[in-house]
């Protein structure tokens, strides 16, 4: 459940959408790139990445001083809904209505 709730979070700010949506779109980026073409500060986007990096939606890659960003192999969406479907088998048994 944990997890879904770290990644309801992530979904919940629009510059990490806007992040996700920019990685989807380019493929690869470094923090420079995100921050340049959204217009966001360092701090904040790396702060960003590293949030969305923990909640496995981010690949990175290092070379030399640069670290480049990708979206995980897995679709996000189906990653969301598989995540559902596994934590709803968690939940304790229905407890019907007694009408």
């Amino acid at each position: 459940m944990q997890k879904l709730v770290i990644l309801g979070k992530i979904f919940s700010d629009i510059n990490r959408v806007k992040i996700l949506a920019l990685l989807k779109r380019e493929q690869r980026l470094c923090v420079c790139e995100i921050c340049d073409t959204l217009d966001l500060s360092q701090p904040l986007v790396s702060r960003h990445l590293k949030q969305m990096r923990e909640a496995g939606l981010l690949h990175t890659e290092k070379s030399g001083k640069w670290i480049s960003y990708s979206l995980e192999e897995n679709n996000i969406l189906d990653f969301l809904l598989k995540s559902i479907k596994k934590e709803a088998q968690s939940l304790p048994s229905l407890i019907k209505c007694m009408k």
